[in-house]
């Protein structure tokens, strides 16, 4: 039974791991572009599809407006996006890039292919890991409904 709370075996904590190791290994690939890897993120999201609801930004990213909000106006500030009401439906907000935010994607092109050749992995294995974790978040929020219910 004390085998099965051992920290080195549980995925929660090898998940966290990677994650923080991941997430590290993104910031100085980011900084140069004056970005946090959160608001890297919310660009990735506007490079793919400009001008969408904070409501849909929020749940493309699993994030509720409380933790997005103070990203999109850090991006505001620095001239990269712009929140505007949209004329159909006053109630939705939706997020544009600026000029400089659609100039910056030029800029921030190479790094999936920094960040890979940092991580010592192929191309396949990491489409594969990548497939595999997509998976299991699908798995574990379809299991509860209250993660499945949230962004």
């Amino acid at each position: 039974m004390k085998d099965a709370l051992r920290l080195d075996d549980q995925l929660c904590f090898a998940l966290y791991a990677a994650s923080r190791a991941v997430t590290a290994a993104y910031q100085p690939l980011l900084a140069p572009l004056g970005l946090t890897y959160p608001q890297y993120l919310v660009m990735l999201v506007l490079w793919e599809e400009d001008g969408p609801s904070i409501k849909h930004l929020g749940a493309r990213l699993h994030l509720d407006s409380g933790t997005l909000t103070p990203l999109l106006k850090r991006l505001e500030a620095q001239g990269l996006v712009r929140r505007a009401r949209d004329a159909g439906d006053e109630r939705l907000v939706r997020i544009h890039l600026t000029p400089a935010g659609k100039k910056l994607e030029r800029r921030a092109a190479d790094v999936p292919r920094q960040l890979a050749c940092r991580s010592g992995l192929s191309l396949a294995h990491i489409a594969r890991l990548r497939e595999e974790l997509r998976q299991l978040t699908h798995t574990v929020r379809a299991a509860d409904p209250v993660q499945e219910a949230s962004p």
